[in-house]
């Protein structure tokens, strides 16, 4: 057997100083993208209202609104623009506010994650800890996503918690939403914001934590090629469940530093100079994620029928 690269051996100072460096101008082309995608989903069903535009702009929103998310991920770790004022009004503004997520808020529960991954301390472990599962455990699970129940219990969640002092950047996107879509004559396109984030935002979500950490090999061990896992998505896996570079999720765990739009040439160095090998951590696709966190003996009885 071959021995294991160093992370040392695989990568560079210089290199890694380089990839951890934000680039204002791919910073601000990806938040454009993203917002840019959320108002052509609202577009789109507006000017051709039919069911098959509306069921896709909510397809899109979902995937948006876990775009947005991601951002506002990226901002908390102080990942994505050159400034940390910048990287706090972007996250929580730009891209925490529409899911009620405030950055400075996200930014200590998420760093207890990083510094507990791997240990029964990790607040993230909770989402994770059973998997693999039964197949038809996983069924389960993905049909309260898809009908809206999981969706519908943390909307209740936030409202029943909402404070207007501690919330109300939601309430102002909420407000400004609906008021631009009144004046274009649209205000029923509002709810497709909802509908995303009750029958979308929630199983994406789930399959992203799955990809992450729920087909880890041994989410016990300290080492991330065993406690976590990158995702190749496919571009229309990135374009709907995967935004923003969020698969590359190992690669983020080694280095939260490096901004999600530097993750995958990070990924591609690592790769290539062999820092996987002799590590099952890495997923082929989304499809590829569901089948791993259905337990063995329920695979081959998948693969027999």
């Amino acid at each position: 057997m071959t021995e294991a690269i160093r992370l040392s051996d695989a990568l560079t100072k210089e290199e890694l100083r380089d990839l951890s460096t934000p680039s204002d101008v791919k910073a601000i082309a990806s938040l454009l993208f993203n917002w840019a995608l959320i108002a052509a989903a609202f577009a789109v069903p507006i000017i051709w209202t039919n069911p098959l535009t509306i069921l896709a702009a909510i397809l899109f929103l979902g995937g948006r609104q876990l775009g947005l998310g991601i951002l506002n991920h990226d901002c908390a770790h102080h990942a994505f623009v050159k400034s940390k004022a910048g990287n706090d009004f972007i996250g929580h503004w730009l891209c925490g506010a529409p899911m009620n997520i405030s950055v400075y808020a996200y930014r200590a529960y998420h760093l207890k994650h990083h510094k507990y991954a791997g240990t029964p301390q990790d607040p993230d472990r909770i989402f994770v800890k059973n998997y693999p599962v039964s197949r038809d455990s996983l069924k389960r699970k993905l049909l309260r996503d898809i009908t809206g129940r999981t969706g519908f219990r943390d909307t209740m969640m936030k409202l029943k918690g909402f404070k207007l002092k501690k919330h109300y950047p939601w309430l102002v996107f909420h407000a400004g939403l609906l008021t631009v879509l009144t004046l274009v004559g649209a205000p029923w396109a509002y709810l497709m914001w909802w509908a995303a984030e009750i029958f979308v935002y929630p199983l994406l979500t789930r399959v992203r934590q799955i990809g992450e950490h729920g087909v880890a090999i041994n989410r016990d061990s300290l080492d991330p090629r065993d406690n976590t896992s990158t995702t190749l998505a496919s571009w229309w896996e990135r374009l709907f469940i995967a935004p923003n570079q969020v698969n590359y999720h190992l690669e983020h765990h080694h280095f939260a530093a490096v901004p999600g739009y530097n993750l995958p040439r990070l990924h591609r160095l690592l790769s290539t100079r062999g820092y996987y090998r002799d590590h099952d951590c890495i997923s082929h696709g989304y499809r590829d994620v569901l089948k791993r966190a259905v337990r063995e003996d329920e695979t081959e009885r998948m693969s027999a029928a």
